[in-house]
């Protein structure tokens, strides 16, 4: 496999260290967990939501924590105790434990999650704080200074 030095682009740049550490992680070749499936829609300009399939799990088994830009969704199951313990013909139900998590961008914020028929919903919000919207930049000019300056002197 081919692996790639990103380091010469980083040469000029200062303050970009989070990314260069997002660059640095997505080469790396991880073992890839399928499960739980889920699914990550817009809905809406600054609104988004994660829905993991979660069926077999109670509201008590998932943990979420949000923490330094990382979302991460922990299910435990509850360990069966050796009077309901059954003895399973076929057991195509997935029982086990999952950890999964997710590199979500500045500013992004966890307002709500639910859990609907096997089906876990993390909303999120991008709340871009007001010093970094846009905004509108007056220009003054020269005439604007002149007059002022005229002002002035007349006055004087």
């Amino acid at each position: 496999m081919t692996t790639f030095d990103f380091s010469p682009l980083f040469r000029h740049t200062v303050g970009f260290d989070r990314m260069a550490q997002m660059l640095d992680h997505s080469t790396r070749v991880e073992n890839v967990n399928s499960y739980p499936p889920y699914n990550i829609e817009t809905r809406g300009e600054n609104h988004y939501r994660i829905t993991m399939a979660v069926a077999g799990f109670s509201q008590d088994e998932i943990d979420i924590e949000f923490e330094k830009n990382t979302l991460t969704v922990v299910g435990r199951k509850a360990d069966v105790t050796a009077d309901t313990k059954s003895e399973y013909l076929y057991q195509g139900i997935a029982n086990r434990a999952f950890k999964r998590s997710f590199k979500l961008a500045d500013h992004i914020k966890v307002s709500d999650a639910s859990m609907e028929n096997g089906l876990l919903h993390i909303d999120l919000e991008l709340e871009i704080p007001e010093e970094m919207k846009p905004r509108k930049i007056s220009i003054s000019g020269a005439g604007r200074l002149l007059d002022n300056e005229d002002k002035q002197s007349e006055a004087a």
